[in-house]
This record gives C-alpha cells, structure tokens and sequence, in this order.
C-alpha cells in the first residue's frame, strides 16, 4: 500500500505541458482575439477550474493515503486509540481513490492521444 502520488502528479504535469504545448498556436489568436476587442477569457476560466479540481483530486488522493499510512504505523506502535477496522478501512479508502486517479489518468491522456491523431 506504499503507492506514492508522484506518478499521478507527474502525469498531472505532463498532461500541463502538453496542454501548453497545443495551446501555443492558440495562444496567439486568443491573443489576436483581444487586441481586436474579442474576450478570450471563458476558455481559460473553464481550463483553469478543471486544472483546480484536478490537482485537489489529487491533493485529497494524496491526503487519504497519508491518513491511511498514519494509522498503519500508530496501530503498529500500539496507540490505544487506533482499531485494526479504521486502519483496515482507511487502507481500502486509499487505493480505491489511487486506483479511481489512475482510471482518470489513463483516460486522460486516452482522450488526449485521440485529439492529437485527428488531421486538421
């Protein structure tokens, strides 16, 4: 159950940088867009709170497994107020929130991959 987030938040990372990346074309017409008196700003709000509840996703992935690995070691040292179910709970909560994150991760860049193979 040592599963560390690092894979989910460079995955996170480079999912920004591709994001970046094709966004580099659009950002001159954005751009374009306001000097003409165009308001470009709904797209980046939109990317901008999708990008939010992503990383506090997996901020709170993160947060659980912490939890989960911190009532592991106070059951193992014997704190009296840790039970084996909570501990055993906690643990289960964990990896099923992992595994959630990477089914959205694999997804992700499934969608990404489809997007970049379509001919413009």
């Amino acid at each position: 159950m040592n599963f560390p987030i690092n894979p989910l938040s460079a995955a996170l990372s480079s999912i920004q940088s591709m994001a970046a990346q094709a966004a580099g074309g659009a950002g001159a017409t954005v751009a374009s867009g306001a000097v003409a008196g165009q308001s470009g700003t709904s797209g980046a709000a939109s990317a901008g709170s999708f990008a939010d509840a992503l990383k506090s996703s997996i901020d709170k992935i993160s947060d659980n497994q912490t939890k989960a690995l911190g009532e592991a070691h106070a059951f193992e040292i014997g704190a009296p107020n840790v039970s084996l179910n909570d501990v055993m709970v906690d643990m289960q909560k964990a990896n099923v929130g992992l595994q959630f994150g990477l089914q959205v991760r694999n997804k992700l860049v499934s969608a990404y991959n489809d997007i970049m193979q379509i001919s413009v």
